[in-house]
């Protein structure tokens, strides 16, 4: 079977990556099975999907109102300047924050959109007071709470 390049991927290799998507903790054997390649082939081909980029990471989903966090809460912020020094700023300090979940530079009303889960929103109002406002750089944010979670870390459609 005929490796793939770096930036290529043949139909084995979507295939692995679809089950990962859907299944991350398939074995390899469990995985080669589904994608009917030997148990050495699908592991190189693994390795190289982890080693190239494709595969960034695996990890658990959590259900957020288990662990007291069920309150999802969506910022926009408005910087009151649009330099690349002003925007370095913001995105070290928001690094530095284990709330903000999600941390996206957008076209639009804002600069940028937060992602945030915090208790309730006595939490966010504390959050919002102590910290996000005192973000560097910040001139306005506006605060969606979300109602109603629809679909949220669907599988990339490809």
């Amino acid at each position: 079977m005929e490796e793939t390049s770096n930036s290529a991927l043949d139909r084995v290799d979507i295939k692995i990556l679809r089950a990962l998507q859907a299944d991350g903790r398939l074995t390899n054997a469990e995985l080669a099975a589904r994608v009917s390649v030997s148990a050495a082939t699908c592991h190189r081909r693994t390795q190289r999907l982890f080693d190239d980029g494709f595969i960034t990471g695996v990890r658990a989903e959590v259900a957020p109102s288990m662990v007291g966090l069920g309150t999802l809460v969506m910022v926009g912020v408005v910087l009151d300047r649009s330099t690349p020094e002003s925007f370095a700023a913001f995105e070290g300090a928001v690094l530095g924050m284990k709330d903000v979940l999600d941390c996206n530079l957008v076209a639009g009303d804002f600069d940028y959109l937060l992602k945030i889960r915090v208790r309730d929103m006595e939490d966010f109002n504390k959050l919002h007071g102590q910290k996000l406002i005192a973000l560097p750089g910040v001139r306005q944010t506006r605060t969606f709470f979300v109602m109603k979670l629809v679909k949220e870390n669907a599988r990339l459609p490809f």
